[in-house]
């Protein structure tokens, strides 16, 4: 899944046997060439009897390669990948042959987004097919339990062999102290730059293909197993590749505990890149901005001047990670093809978050802007439409259910997500009424000082925050303001006010709030007590090291008072 920080492919063959029509590749000299992308998975196995039912229904002919269970599934995964990359005009600006594909011989969803734009919640929200409020999934530390069903789970009780593989980060337990300390303590009253400034770094030559090593070596892996173990097996399988790129890079020079703010790659891939359709972003005065967007600034280390080569150095060097990772993806591709599993097999490319790339004065994810919450969902496979584009609002727990709806497996009944097999049909003419026309994305993690609310319906685009009364929503007109520049929260109070009722039915976002709020309190003071004396050493030696050096003692003060009340 590449869900950025990720990507999803998945694939399928009739359990009949019965000869599958092959589809032309009219790209196959794309096919020949060994490049990157991002995370995979993929899933073996026939679609669902019960898939036609749905067809006979809604009035749509059923295919024949489509009227069985899926036999192969393989899923991809990247993490940090735009959604507006898959389709018009951010494919322009990079060459991605290989998301060119999907999307020719595929279907691409238009309008998916993240449940949560950071990596490890939104990932557990794909895996669970669950709201992260109901899985209490708040920051990278704090996710699923290690022994939470998912859907691998219940394809391999249903005799599938499963393999997953790369980046999985769903569990609790992971990332970086730093990462979990910040989320703890966005509720204390103090301002601390948590990432180095984002930077561009060339590396290599113009014959220096392969950069982000593990990606590298996890595709090999796969590709291996494709050929050694998929096509071999008489079972149906499922496949999951999860990949890192296009995340930017950890920043070395500014010590052990640096975030990741560095943009890197080689001649190689920034020449996949058209510079001159590099589009500035507009940014908002820093007087102007939203309160909560001036803190996400301010701790990303944006707040600072940027000239505007700087952004586009930046912006560039991201679209050649896109390109990296994409002949990753290519190489999955091959592999399917080689071992004569291309047209039997489903895939799902998709990601856990976007990347900001210098839009709203920002980089990273973490963010409910599109650039951050917008992600690429296209899925390919024998029986779908080839260029078919769904403009379906859906979301990452929509994967959940359709990747068992695809095997043929029951979902359970405890899950938020809808199957998107009814948008899938050759035709393309199911009712949109059996998918809500709404998505739902939350955040409560680090580098955002109180939880936030993402309601997307139609045009709107609604943001809430913490109790819904202590800090000014956000409303935008996507139609009339594309780059998400003018909140229209006061000027159309009746479209905020039908948003705000909405969002409450569907999660009760104050009670949520304040849930979050004391699980950071007790979580940070359980942390705290576990170092002993070696606590003021270790939280001035966490990412934010350079501004606390400043004034630790007021800082730790603003802790303790937010932490025990007066002091």
């Amino acid at each position: 899944m590449l869900l950025s920080s990720a990507c999803l492919s998945a694939s399928w063959s009739p359990v009949k046997d019965k000869e599958t029509p092959v589809a032309p590749l009219t790209l196959s000299d794309r096919l020949c060439e060994k490049q990157p992308w991002g995370a995979c998975a993929m899933l073996s196995c026939p679609p669902p009897s019960a898939f036609w039912n749905k067809a006979e229904k809604c009035g749509t002919e059923p295919d024949d390669k489509f009227g069985q269970t899926a036999e192969r599934l393989h899923k991809e995964m990247f993490t940090s990948v735009g959604g507006r990359l898959t389709f018009d005009p951010g494919s322009k600006v990079v060459h991605l042959p290989y998301v060119n594909y999907l999307r020719e011989l595929g279907t691409t969803f238009l309008n998916a987004y993240t449940n949560s734009p950071i990596c490890c919640p939104s990932r557990a929200a794909m895996w669970s097919g669950q709201f992260v409020h109901l899985t209490q999934s708040w920051n990278n530390y704090k996710c699923l339990n290690a022994n939470a069903t998912t859907w691998m789970d219940l394809l391999e009780a249903n005799g599938y062999l499963t393999k997953m593989m790369g980046k999985l980060d769903f569990t609790s337990g992971s990332h970086s102290v730093s990462n979990r300390v910040e989320a703890w303590t966005r509720d204390v009253p103090f301002l601390l730059r948590q990432e180095g400034r984002p930077v561009t770094q060339l590396v290599g030559n113009k014959s220096t293909v392969r950069i982000m090593r593990k990606d590298w070596e996890n595709t090999d892996k796969a590709t291996q197993w494709i050929h050694q173990r998929g096509a071999a097996s008489h079972q149906p399988f499922a496949l999951y590749l999860g990949l890192n790129l296009p995340h930017p890079y950890r920043t070395e020079s500014l010590g052990p505990t640096a975030g990741g703010s560095t943009f890197l790659t080689s001649p190689y891939w920034l020449e996949k890149v058209s510079s001159e359709l590099i589009n500035v972003p507009k940014w908002l005065p820093v007087s102007s901005m939203h309160p909560i967007d001036y803190y996400s600034t301010f701790t990303k280390n944006c707040s600072g001047d940027f000239t505007e080569e700087e952004v586009k150095s930046i912006r560039a060097f991201y679209y050649a990670m896109c390109a990296e990772a994409d002949s990753m993806l290519g190489q999955v591709i091959s592999a399917l093809r080689e071992t004569g599993l291309l047209n039997n097999t489903v895939m799902i490319f998709t990601a856990d978050h976007g990347e900001l790339a210098m839009e709203h004065r920002q980089f990273y994810k973490m963010s409910m802007f599109e650039g951050s919450s917008h992600v690429p969902l296209l899925i390919m496979g024998p029986g779908l439409k080839s260029g078919l584009q769904v403009d379906q609002l859906v979301s990452l727990v929509d994967l959940y259910p359709t990747v068992l709806d695809f095997a043929g497996v029951p979902a359970p009944g405890f899950i938020s997500g809808h199957s998107l097999l009814s948008l899938l049909s050759k035709a393309g003419s199911f009712s949109k009424n059996q998918h809500p026309d709404w998505v739902l994305s939350e955040y409560h993690g680090c580098n955002v000082n109180t939880s936030t609310y993402m309601l997307r319906s139609g045009r709107w685009k609604y943001i809430a925050y913490a109790d819904g009364l202590s800090v000014p929503p956000q409303l935008f007109d996507l139609t009339l303001d594309k780059e998400e520049l003018h909140n229209v929260a006061f000027k159309y109070p009746d479209v905020q006010a039908h948003l705000d009722k909405l969002l409450r039915s569907i999660v009760d976002y104050p009670e949520v709030s304040a849930t979050v709020h004391l699980y950071n309190k007790k979580a940070f003071g359980a942390w705290r007590n576990s170092l002993g004396g070696n606590y003021s050493q270790v939280i001035a030696s966490l990412r934010w090291h350079v501004d606390w050096q400043k004034d630790m003692l007021a800082y730790e003060r603003a802790i303790d008072k937010w932490l025990f009340g007066s002091l």
